[in-house]
């Protein structure tokens, strides 16, 4: 072997010991191992499996959260046992639409539209309570409802009956839907802030919902029509509507009707939502079974809204008002001993009491206080009918008034109410008229004179009445602002005695 072969020989194995050496020194044994064996962990873009370890054990045993873990089983059993009881209500319906065009033009048009919402079984024959809104513009006796069961089986239904001032409707439940699950009414007398409710629905078609909260407050009102509502943050949102609220017992103590929300285009639960007390539930729900109508109590008397409060205008005669005492020019102060503040007051709290009950009415007649009794009875559409009809007869010329006014209203639709709004929209309003100058079209129109309207029938016969003896204040939401302004009263006529003209 030459002399340069070795010296050659010899710096490669110096360069070979030197390289070991730095491996073993920056990775250990393992690092020479990885010089002659493939990592079989290793995947072909060079990634190594990480070791890992998952715990087998939770931090606590059912034993420390013994009363937790009661609680979570009892809210199971809870739900298993309510919601086969509640079914999801599908509609089909028309309605009106408001469009303008490019150059402002308004134009009303029918739109078909697919409603939504709950509904809880209540008896063993296929009876269905849900809200009024959820199947507003439906006619009794046809098949334009579809209910979806607990199992997801669907079946048409039919409309019963329905108390639109309450927001009651009952359904049907048509075919063979077999044996079934109804809930039965709690006492909604014995609710109690704070205690533990259940909310049961359909939230945004999702499907079957059940949200926990509690009875955030009582006797709670949103509109005219909607009082002594039960208040809770459990959460209810669009869709939820008829659904039931139950308590710990799985007992109906309310239907689930209205959220509040500041939100008109999305709206969404914010932790209030309003529930119609079960015993005025049930009450309603009889009526219609037994008599086919909702029944209402009856005083008779006609009224007007004043600076005073509520003033008796007539007591009709043979009416319980008539027989108690009433007379013309009474103040009624008190309803059975609740403060009346306003008509709507009043007719809400007759409207339910119990037919045949004699009830202590606080008035002042002449500045005197007084107390009479009379027996409410029951209110006989017929012969309020007929009692309107003359009314309207007595009227001076009503819709000349309405005329001169010149506004058009719609009543705001299903999803409008679910949602909390009330009023009626301005839909039109005529040029030369008393509102023209005051209103535009899509103001929100919530209250006249102080007293909230919910309905167009309802702010039709306000403002007639209204405006043909004196100004009328008019409050309304444009551009989510509150406003009011002052409408003057219908100009007199020059055959009117009261014009300065036929007193020449």
């Amino acid at each position: 072997m030459s002399h340069g072969l070795r010296r050659l020989l010899s710096l490669a194995a110096v360069f070979a010991i030197a390289f070991v050496v730095v491996v073993l020194i920056r990775n250990g044994p393992s690092g020479l191992t990885g010089l002659f064996h493939r990592d079989a962990t290793a995947s072909e873009n060079g990634f190594r499996k990480e070791p890992y370890t998952l715990p087998e054990k939770a931090p606590l045993e059912p034993g420390d959260v013994e009363f937790l873990a009661r609680l979570d089983a009892e809210y199971a059993k809870l739900t298993e046992a309510v919601t086969p009881s509640v079914v999801s209500i599908d509609t089909a319906l028309v309605q009106a639409e408001r469009q303008v065009d490019l150059l402002g033009h308004q134009s009303i048009r029918a739109v078909p539209r697919q409603g939504q919402g709950s509904g809880v079984i209540v008896t063993k024959e296929g009876h269905i309570v849900t809200n009024h809104h959820v199947i507003a513009g439906q006619v009794a006796g046809q098949e334009n409802i579809q209910v979806r069961l607990h199992d997801g089986r669907k079946f048409p239904a039919v409309l019963v009956g329905d108390d639109e001032a309450l927001d009651i409707a009952v359904l049907k439940i048509q075919g063979e839907p077999g044996p079934l699950k109804p809930l039965k009414f709690g006492d909604s007398t014995q609710v109690r802030r704070g205690q533990l409710v259940f909310a049961i629905g359909n939230p945004f078609g999702l499907g079957e919902t059940i949200t926990q909260g509690i009875i955030s407050a009582v006797e709670r009102t949103i509109s005219e029509n909607q009082r002594d509502l039960f208040q809770t943050d459990a959460a209810i949102n669009p869709g939820n509507s008829g659904g039931p609220l139950v308590n710990l017992r799985g007992e109906i103590i309310g239907i689930n009707s209205a959220i509040y929300s500041t939100d008109k285009i999305n709206p969404a639960c914010r932790g209030v939502g309003f529930a119609i007390p079960s015993n005025v539930v049930k009450a309603t729900l009889t009526s219609i079974l037994e008599r086919g109508r909702p029944v209402w109590g009856y005083l008779g008397v006609e009224m007007q809204q004043s600076d005073r409060g509520v003033l008796v205008t007539n007591a009709v005669a043979g009416g319980p008002a008539s027989n108690a005492g009433f007379r013309a020019e009474d103040f009624v102060v008190s309803y059975d001993g609740q403060p009346i503040k306003s008509i709507s007051e009043l007719m809400y709290l007759v409207k339910r009491t119990k037919v045949g009950r004699k009830v202590p009415v606080e008035i002042r007649r002449k500045g005197q206080p007084m107390t009479l009794e009379p027996q409410i009875a029951e209110s006989n559409p017929d012969e309020v009918a007929a009692r309107n009809a003359q009314l309207q007869s007595q009227d001076r010329d009503r819709r000349q008034t309405l005329a001169a006014i010149g506004v058009t209203v719609g009543d705001l639709s299903a999803g409008d109410r679910t949602r909390g709004f009330s009023g009626v929209m301005v839909m039109q309003v005529l040029s030369g008229s008393l509102a023209e100058p005051l209103l535009l079209p899509g103001d929100l129109i919530v209250a006249l004179n102080q007293s909230q309207v919910s309905s167009a029938l309802e702010f039709y016969r306000k403002v007639a009445a209204s405006a043909a003896v004196q100004p009328t204040t008019i409050h309304f939401i444009r551009d989510g602002q509150v406003q009011q302004v002052e409408m003057p009263p219908l100009p007199k006529k020059e055959d009117d005695p009261e014009h300065p003209a036929a007193k020449q």
